[in-house]
């Protein structure tokens, strides 16, 4: 046979296409692959490298002011992303079960909640939370825990509800009428039924609202009070007296946890029998 014999050469266009894909994953990534390897400096300034070493991580351990700021930005994440979770999946599960007018012009807000620049969230919510804490007395929101979970909680409301919605629209709600046919308490059909189909995206939607929660320098920086210093403000400050090995190691560790939580939500969303076309269009809310 003619041509049997034969390897089938690329075009040019295509070998053209894939060095330029490859150029700019190196784009993209090259920051993040500097600021690791600058992570093992044992140098004083980030800047300068002078040799390999573990001594930026045990920086971590030893220094007061980065423990307290680590601290402080994992337990504002975690309480916004259980709010966030909470309220997004109640959203996503009524737009995906009550369709209607409605939900378009839900979903437009929530857009609203996701393009909005962060400066304006920052400067809308500062004055609020000083009326809600000085003026009406509300003492817990003089808290900066408190200021630092809900404004973290806003953007990460609208993913969770995008991701919940989206993973309930592909669902069938016969199961759910059957339940009810079965003369299932309500409160037993959500809990047995809507929740464990959704289970899945809510899990994914906690570990996304976690990790963005991690990084939410604007509004942070905005509605902080003082002896409750999130690690990104903590960053922000450090730039102005030179930046430290420590700050790069801390990044590390921060990088390889929002790494982790996408491997989980991947593996979980895989568990629950979605290709790989359906992970990516849950991990989006679409």
């Amino acid at each position: 046979m003619l041509g049997s014999g034969k390897r089938s050469h690329r075009s040019w266009t295509d070998i053209a296409l894939n060095l330029w894909g490859v150029l700019v994953l190196l784009f993209l990534f090259a920051p993040i692959i500097v600021i690791v390897v600058y992570s093992f400096n044992t140098g004083r300034l980030l800047v300068s490298f002078d040799s390999f070493g573990f001594d930026a991580f045990a920086t971590i351990l030893h220094k007061p002011a980065v423990q307290n700021a680590v601290r402080v930005s994992l337990i504002t994440a975690l309480i916004s992303a259980i709010i966030a979770t909470t309220l997004g999946t109640l959203a996503g599960i009524a737009m995906a079960r009550y369709p209607g007018k409605w939900v378009w012009w839900f979903l437009g807000l929530l857009l609203l909640v996701s393009v909005t620049p962060e400066i304006v969230d920052a400067v809308a919510l500062l004055p609020w939370f000083v009326w809600l804490g000085q003026d009406l007395g509300v003492t817990m929101f003089n808290d900066g825990i408190v200021r630092l979970s809900i404004g973290s909680s806003l953007f990460a409301t609208a993913v969770v509800s995008y991701i919940v919605r989206a993973r309930l629209v592909g669902q069938d709600a016969n199961l759910e009428e059957a339940s009810s046919d079965l003369y299932a308490k309500p409160v037993t059909t959500f809990r047995r039924v809507t929740l464990a189909l959704a289970l899945p995206a809510v899990l994914a939607g906690f570990l996304l609202a976690f990790t963005l929660s991690l990084d939410n320098t604007i509004v942070a920086a905005f509605v902080q009070v003082s002896g409750t210093t999130p690690w990104p403000v903590y960053v922000l400050s450090a730039v102005r007296s030179g930046l430290r090995p420590e700050v790069a190691a801390v990044s590390t560790v921060m990088l390889v946890l929002t790494l982790i939580a996408l491997a989980v939500v991947a593996v979980v969303l895989k568990r629950a029998g979605d290709s790989a076309t359906d992970i990516a269009r849950t991990m989006a809310g679409g």
